[in-house]
C-alpha cells in the first residue's frame, strides 16, 4: 500500500501537525479487451467506471437482463472485494441498473469481470462498445468467525423488524 499525507484544513487555519492518510491498494489487472482501464473521474471519487467490451451493440429489451463483458481480469489482495454498482445516470435516465447490486468480486476470483444489467424501463436500451455501464468500488472487508451461543444480549430494539420505528 502506498501512503499519501495531506494536511487537515480546520476553518481558515492549516494544521501542520494534523494529517490523514489515503491508502492506495495495489490491484493486479489484465485487460484482454480494447477499453481503457477503470479510473477515478475525480480525486475524491469512490467508484471507477466499468465499460462494455463488446464486438457489436447489445439491445436490452424491457425487463431483460444480460451479462455484459468488460474484458477485465483482476487479482484483488486478500481482505478486499470489488463491488459492482449501478451508474446513477443510467438508472435515472434510462432505468438501467445492476441486477445483483452491489455485485461482489471476491479476492480469489480470476474470471472476467462481467456486469449483470437489467432494463427496468418500458423501452429498448442499446449498449454500445465502450459505454460506461457500471461503477466499481474497491472495499476492505472483515471475515467472520461465528460463535454459536444459546442466548443473545438484550438491546432496546430487541426483535423489532422492518419499519418498527415508524416514519
Amino acid at each position: 500500500m502506498q501512503k499519501y499525507t495531506n494536511y487537515l484544513n480546520v476553518g481558515n487555519n492549516l494544521c501542520t501537525f494534523a494529517h490523514y492518510f489515503i491508502y492506495m491498494v495495489k490491484v493486479k489487472i489484465i485487460n484482454k479487451g480494447h477499453q481503457q482501464l477503470p479510473a477515478y473521474a475525480t480525486p475524491q471519487s469512490a467508484g471507477m467506471d466499468l465499460r462494455a467490451n463488446i464486438d457489436a451493440a447489445i439491445t436490452l429489451k424491457p425487463m431483460e437482463r444480460k451479462l455484459i463483458p468488460t474484458g477485465l481480469f483482476m487479482a484483488l489482495p486478500e481482505g478486499y472485494e470489488a463491488q459492482v454498482r449501478p451508474r446513477s445516470g443510467l438508472a435515472l435516465k434510462h432505468g438501467i441498473t445492476v441486477l445483483n447490486s452491489p455485485g461482489t468480486i471476491d479476492a480469489d476470483y480470476r474470471g472476467e469481470v462481467g456486469v449483470i444489467l437489467i432494463n427496468l424501463s418500458q423501452e429498448d436500451f442499446i449498449i454500445n462498445d465502450g459505454e460506461r455501464i457500471a461503477q466499481m468500488v474497491i472495499a476492505r472487508h472483515e471475515t467472520a468467525d461465528f460463535e454459536q451461543v444459546e442466548v443473545l444480549d438484550d438491546t432496546e430494539r430487541g426483535e423489532g423488524g422492518y419499519g418498527h420505528t415508524g416514519i
